[in-house]
């Protein structure tokens, strides 16, 4: 008996699942997950991704035991592995989300479309966001996101699993990358990250639905209060435990079944809606232009800060040693937890960017390591928003002075994550360095031994790189070339009702490093 393969990627659960459904129409079914070698060595990827992946997979086979299936788990690149399946039992169709991910996975995806017209298979691939694979105008993408968000949820018919014995598999509760060779950067595995599997994703939802969205707006950005105001449904949707389109229909089914007296869950519940929206939105950016994972959006930016890449600013940065409070704290936060609410993820990209002139690129990979919800298309969109090479942005600079004294007044979170910040004086928390010698003396804590000395000066440095970002926007082949970024990627979004809709008209509201 012949059967359909379906090939689980960044989509681990059965529910509103188009490959699985489609899949199950056409007869029997047999469910993989392929650990790729190759794409555990990117310099994207890190041990908590791993980890993550495989709690979900755990929880994914425990979703399919209840329909009377297993998941395989098989090791190796995914055409030797589909061609291993298919000459032991071949299959008459794959069946997976598209996938808009990272360079290897572009190329991957094409190896794998090669392999099944080689062999006469034809290829199911299913939308998992509102993005539009070849999407000709951005003019259409719009309406194509709507589209998509208001259809019915794909329910699963009654599923025949292919029942022959399956070639030796792998289970999660054992997999491990050591036999990978794997980098260094992938033991990173923050002690306080959150789990995966689709169970905790629908507690996360239900949580922030029925509570904690009355704390979204105002309390996302300061990250003091972000851990509990923000959804933190991001990682869920970035490995698919949840679609984006089942959050899209339950929060508006949660706006329409919400009481009169409960305004200030319906203002978060709104203003979240409007960030699902821009979730996909930068997505289609990578997805109609791989290319920005590794080259500006605008190559008039092309050479602004490659060549001059200052590796001992670099190293600060990751060790917490800038000499800023915040910017320090943030960094061993994202360490500890994986993750960080997105008013200090662009301020961490903006200090990157600006007062230490670092080239986005490198600083991306190290950032992806270290989002525990690295999702590829938003990831990239924003590095290069934050740093002034899209072309058609405004220049975003995050004073990491003023931002503390904005979002941490009292100083609680430096000094949760700085230890030695807890016995400088409140008036110098955020500048430690203008303690004078005495001030030093009197707590024992001594800049440039016990809290590093900034690396640069913020303000000569800021004003350098701007100045030098604004000669470059100002060349006439630079501000010629504008256009076609537009043309390709800036939003078409209509706000027809303004007191329904929060999805604006401009190319990305001020604060957003979307994290949700």
């Amino acid at each position: 008996m012949s059967y359909q393969l379906v090939w689980f990627k960044r989509d681990l659960r059965c529910e509103d699942h188009a490959a699985l459904v489609e899949a199950a129409k056409l007869g029997p079914i047999r469910c993989i997950y392929v650990l790729e070698p190759t794409l555990w060595m990117q310099p994207d990827v890190a041990l908590q991704h791993f980890e993550f992946i495989r709690e979900c997979l755990h929880d994914l086979d425990a979703q399919l035991h209840l329909l009377g299936g297993t998941l395989e788990i098989h090791e190796g690149e995914v055409t030797k592995v589909l061609n291993n399946i298919w000459e032991s039992s071949p299959f008459q169709g794959l069946h997976s989300h598209q996938e808009t991910g990272n360079g290897f996975t572009y190329s991957r995806d094409q190896e794998v479309g090669k392999w099944c017209q080689s062999h006469g298979i034809h290829w199911g691939e299913y939308p998992q966001f509102g993005v539009a694979r070849g999407l000709k105008n951005r003019n259409e993408w719009h309406a194509h996101w709507q589209k998509h968000m208001e259809a019915p949820l794909c329910k699963l018919p009654t599923i025949q699993f292919w029942k022959a014995s399956p070639a030796p598999n792998l289970s999660a509760h054992r997999l491990t990358p050591s036999s990978m060779q794997a980098p260094a950067h992938l033991k990173h595995n923050p002690p306080l990250r959150q789990r995966g599997g689709r169970s905790l994703a629908l507690k996360t939802l239900n949580s922030f639905l029925k509570q904690r969205s009355k704390w979204y707006r105002g309390g996302i950005s300061s990250p003091l209060s972000a851990p509990d105001a923000c959804s933190r449904l991001s990682v869920y949707l970035s490995y698919g435990c949840l679609s984006i389109r089942e959050v899209v229909q339950a929060t508006n089914e949660e706006l329409l079944q919400m009481s009169p007296d409960a305004s200030r869950r319906k203002s978060g519940l709104v203003a979240f809606m409007s960030r699902l929206y821009w979730h996909c939105h930068f997505i289609q950016k990578l997805e109609s232009e791989p290319e920005i994972e590794w080259q500006n959006m605008h190559r008039g930016y092309d050479a602004l800060r490659e060549n001059e890449f200052n590796d001992d600013y670099f190293n600060a940065l990751k060790d917490g040693k800038t000499g800023w409070p915040m910017v320090d704290a943030c960094v061993v936060m994202l360490r500890q937890t994986g993750w960080l609410n997105f008013r200090m993820r662009a301020m961490l990209v903006s200090v990157a960017a600006y007062p230490l002139w670092l080239h986005w690129k490198p600083v991306g990979d190290w950032l992806a390591t270290q989002f525990l919800d690295y999702e590829p298309g938003i990831h990239w969109s924003q590095l290069q928003m934050q740093s002034g090479t899209t072309g058609i942005n405004l220049t975003r600079v995050y004073n990491p002075i003023k931002q503390a004294q904005d979002h941490d007044q009292k100083g609680f979170f430096v000094r949760k994550w700085l230890p030695r910040m807890r016995q400088v004086p409140d008036i110098w928390l955020f500048e430690p360095w203008q303690m004078t010698q005495e001030e030093q003396n009197n707590i024992g804590i001594y800049v440039g031994k016990d809290i590093p000395q900034p690396i640069v000066d913020l303000a000569i440095a800021t004003k350098i790189s701007k100045d030098r970002l604004h000669a470059r926007r100002n060349l006439s082949d630079v501000r010629a070339g504008k256009k076609n970024v537009i043309d390709k990627h800036a939003s078409r979004a209509k706000m027809t009702d303004r007191k329904n809709s929060r999805v604006k008209t401009a190319e990305a509201s001020p604060q957003l490093t979307l994290e949700f």
